[in-house]
């Protein structure tokens, strides 16, 4: 079954993962799967008591450790402050899941500039902040590492109504390949997932309000005429941090059922017509061979 776990149990034994964006939705599900997978976990964002929250529910589903720190990722001295805190805690961290995230859809003239600097502050300069404090340490360290960018597809293909989340993620997914080459020589792996639709409560409510989300079925868009499953997105990421990956750098892998593939051909969406009319368009070319 595609929810089910992929990886032997103890594929992360001993590793030390920060997930920021980790105390709700899919952050929270790769978090639960790395557990159960024997890492040590710290979840950030910048409500603490979510967080809590989410640390009780996973330490007693999984019997391992979890450290809930706050941390608002625009704001560099934080997040040096999560990286000692998980040192202490831990000793060491081997992997960075850069997962928090803000979004607007809104056509862009109704955005004011705040709005769009606000999502290029938390997805971009947040993830660039992260990226920084932890690269730096690995460095210095001479310790092997990775890191993990949760991006979206139109990172790469760009997207109508969410001008400044595809800004911020194209500017993420910039940092995922140039970084993996560049901090390669240290052993520090740098790839990216860009997810399709993986519904999450709060995330979907907020975007798509309503009616909204039923007249906007995210289905109809996916060839594979579904959804994605929590544990499919945990099983890659846990898949790209694990050892197992070791000579994956600088990888961009979609998991989207191949929606933006179905969006991106001209005729894609000749799907719609029934095979009544195909036969009658077999029987007019035919007939035009014919003549």
């Amino acid at each position: 079954m595609y929810n089910q776990p992929m990886l032997r149990d103890d594929a992360l034994q001993g590793k030390t993962i920060v997930i920021t964006g980790g105390g709700t939705g899919l952050g929270k599900a790769m978090g639960l799967y790395f557990l159960k997978l024997g890492a040590n976990l710290v979840i950030t964002s910048r409500k603490l008591d979510v967080l809590q929250k989410t640390a009780a529910e996973m330490e007693q589903e999984t019997g391992g450790k979890v450290l809930a720190l706050a941390c608002d990722v625009r704001d560099y001295q934080q997040v040096e402050q999560v990286l000692a805190e998980t040192l202490k805690a831990f000793g060491k961290v081997d992997s960075l899941l850069n997962n928090a995230a803000g979004n607007f859809i809104s056509p862009t003239e109704r955005l004011s500039a705040n709005a769009f600097s606000t999502i290029i502050d938390i997805v971009l300069k947040g993830s660039v902040n992260c990226t920084l404090a932890f690269g730096k340490h690995w460095i210095s360290e001479k310790q092997p590492a990775s890191v993990l960018n949760i991006v979206t597809t139109y990172a790469f293909t760009g997207s109508a109504y969410v001008v400044p989340s595809a800004c911020a993620k194209g500017g993420v997914l910039a940092m995922t390949r140039s970084l993996a080459v560049e901090w390669g020589k240290y052993g520090i792996r740098t790839n990216a997932i860009a997810p399709g639709p993986f519904p999450t409560k709060g995330a979907w409510e907020r975007l798509l309000p309503g009616e909204l989300a039923e007249k906007f079925d995210f289905k109809n868009r996916v060839p594979l005429k579904r959804v994605g499953e929590h544990q499919e997105l945990a099983n890659l990421a846990a898949f790209l941090i694990s050892d197992f990956a070791g000579y994956i750098n600088g990888e961009v892998i979609s998991i989207d059922g191949g929606e933006w593939l179905q969006g991106a051909g001209q005729f894609n969406g000749l799907e719609a017509i029934p095979d009544e009319l195909w036969d009658s368009f077999e029987q007019m070319t035919r007939s035009a061979k014919g003549s």
